[in-house]
């Protein structure tokens, strides 16, 4: 029996990162907000790895922040280890990488969400979606719970017909043992969603005190501790070690001898799962040369004795999953707290989705998350936080915020899941962006600042804090560019003490910060007249200096790209009426409906000849407008 609950403007349906973003943003800007949750004990949750960031992903989290997001400010309050990824590699792919402690993680962003105004965080499963006239209208709970709304956000991760697989036995279930979404998944079919099958896995937790740490490699954080959110001003963080271990030929060969109890192998999981975060049996077959696999060993947490064991995700039987763990050195006596799982759900198709992230035949669906195809926390808190923004440009009248690919690796993400859908799920990576030396995570609120002020989610005190930050980017660099240093036969001593070739004549901080073996830091000693600047705003500094002809050629390399991006195409097109498009680009273009000529040029099947059709159809429509 269905009963009236109250309207809201927006409901956001799962709290996990996807849906966290999403609400927060929401509600920050002034919507009235519903949060649904199947269990409030999983917000936020971590149901592998505990940990925020690294290769790519540390720069996804940046941006986040540089928007007005959470996650980076939840991972500086509760992190344990932290490093800084990359760094013997150019400032591109350097990328911080925090290990969480996490059921604090859970409990700071659940917080955060109780306290937020606008915002009405409640426990329920959400199992219809009621529309109109393909517009959204109310959302229902099983316990028949109507509450009336302008549009929702599915951030559903892999609650959608979730179920779990161990070995021979499979059960519904979502991670953690949490019941799985299975009417919603139903509801979205008979909208017309096309939906997909995916899965992935998390290892097995193992207790602390069984664990042999002396055969492993420690693995220490940085002494240097740098905040993910450039709000915050880490101070000393007592961080704990994780721990490097290997299989071995004796792990392989158990595996190998039990691959017919493995339900990837013995054809019982459908979804396809994530190619560059396979299961410890998927990469004993796929490298079968390798002798070898490394394996960390990672605190879940400070107050518990949960060790997470990346690298060893499985679907195999328990037994098996204990015969091959204990075969690693260090862990030969291990004790299961919990075993490796392997877990199935359903996703939708991404080519569905507007690049605002909004459902192209639904007004006011929007997507965000492992919904999408996609992996990752960081991926799904980056959607999130779109979909959030984009559901109040609707409400508001107002245009969509799309980042394009030279704008962010949120850009990238987005563009690449609306443009080309996903066969297996999405994991962002740094080769994924043609512009990764604009787009680095130092540089993330000089980007996309100015963006999340103008929305109405970066306040006006840290707004007037990043101007002041990057006048004083813009001075330094103008200084060193003027002043010259004179060939002395001090200033060439300190060079030669520094591993450089002295000077013959006058030359340029600038030019001297450009050579390889210098630093900002080890000219301090020939720059005397340094001011006092903050590290956030040396370091850009020294990157903008030293790659300033690298980023200059970048420039103009998204400078050709913008052009095609700024022409866009109407969202009514039919595509079967262009005359000299040829069959399979009419085919897709009316499948993606794409935003400007430089999407529709990123679609397979689209070739330079279709893109020259769509110019000058372009420009006759334009001249017909006018």
């Amino acid at each position: 029996m269905e009963y009236k609950a109250g309207k809201y403007n927006i409901a956001v349906i799962g709290a996990g990162h996807a849906g966290c973003e999403a609400a927060l943003a929401a509600a920050r800007l002034g919507m009235k907000t519903l949060l649904f949750s199947i269990s409030l004990e999983c917000v936020a949750n971590m149901p592998c790895n505990p940990h925020i960031g690294g290769s790519s992903k540390g720069h996804l989290v940046r941006e986040i922040d540089s928007l007005g997001g959470e996650m980076g400010k939840n991972i500086d309050k509760t992190l344990i280890q932290l490093r800084m990824l990359n760094t013997s590699k150019g400032p591109a792919v350097h990328a911080l990488r925090a290990q969480a402690d996490r059921k604090r993680y859970q409990a700071e962003m659940k917080h955060t969400l109780e306290k937020q105004e606008n915002l009405y965080l409640k426990q329920a499963e959400i199992v219809k979606i009621n529309v109109e006239n393909h517009e959204v209208k109310s959302v229902v709970t099983n316990l028949g719970a109507e509450y009336e709304v302008d549009c929702v956000i599915l951030a559903t991760g892999t609650y959608l017909k979730g179920k779990i697989f161990i070995g021979e036995n499979s059960f519904e279930s979502g991670p953690d043992g949490v019941f799985a979404a299975n009417k919603l998944s139903e509801c979205l079919q008979d909208l017309g969603i096309k939906i997909q099958r995916f899965k992935t896995g998390t290892p097995a937790r193992i207790n602390r005190k069984s664990i042999d740490f002396s055969k492993m490699e420690i693995q220490e954080g940085d002494k240097d501790v740098v905040p993910f959110s450039f709000e915050d001003e880490m101070v000393d963080v007592e961080q704990v070690p994780c721990w490097l271990t290997y299989t071995n030929e004796k792990t392989h060969e158990i595996i190998r001898k039990n691959l017919h109890r493995s339900p990837l192998y013995a054809g019982i999981i459908e979804g396809t799962g994530p190619r560059y975060c396979p299961s410890i049996e998927d990469k004993v077959v796929r490298f079968a040369d390798k002798e070898r696999h490394q394996i960390f060993v990672e605190p879940v947490g400070k107050d518990t004795e949960e060790m997470y064991i990346q690298g060893m995700s499985s679907s195999l039987p328990e037994d098996v999953q204990i015969a091959m763990y204990r075969t690693l050195p260090g862990l030969e006596n291990a004790e299961f707290t919990r075993p490796a799982y392997a877990i199935e759900y359903d996703s939708i198709e991404p080519s569905q989705l507007k690049s605002s992230l909004e459902l192209k035949n639904i007004s006011g669906m929007f997507f965000a998350g492992q919904i999408n195809g996609t992996s990752g926390y960081e991926e799904a808190a980056a959607q999130g936080i779109i979909a959030g923004i984009n559901c109040v440009q609707k409400l508001k009248g107002k245009k969509p915020i799309i980042l394009d690919r030279s704008e962010a690796y949120i850009g990238v993400l987005i563009d690449d899941i609306v443009t080309k859908s996903t066969l297996e799920p999405y994991r962002m990576m740094t080769s994924r962006a043609e512009y990764r030396l604009v787009l680095r995570q130092d540089n993330a609120d000089l980007r996309l600042t100015e963006i999340g002020h103008e929305i109405g989610l970066i306040s006006d005190e840290r707004y007037e804090r990043f101007l002041k930050k990057k006048q004083q980017i813009e001075q330094e660099i103008e200084r060193l560019k003027n002043t010259n240093i004179k060939p002395t036969q001090q200033n060439n001593e300190i060079l030669v003490k520094c591993g450089t070739t002295p000077i013959a004549a006058g030359t340029k901080l600038s030019d001297l910060l450009k050579r390889t073996e210098l630093t900002y830091l080890n000219l301090t000693q020939i720059d005397i007249e340094r001011p006092n600047l903050s590290r956030q705003v040396w370091e850009e500094v020294e990157i903008m200096v030293k790659y300033e002809g690298y980023i200059e050629m970048q420039k103009k390399q998204i400078e050709s790209f913008k052009k095609m991006e700024q022409k866009i195409l109407p969202e009514n097109i039919d595509y079967e009426q262009i005359k000299g498009l040829r069959l399979e680009a009419r085919q897709k273009l009316n499948q993606f409906k794409p935003y400007s000529i430089g999407q529709a040029s990123r679609i397979s099947g689209v070739s330079p000849a279709d893109i020259s059709v769509l110019l000058i159809y372009l420009e006759q429509w334009k001249h017909a407008k006018k």
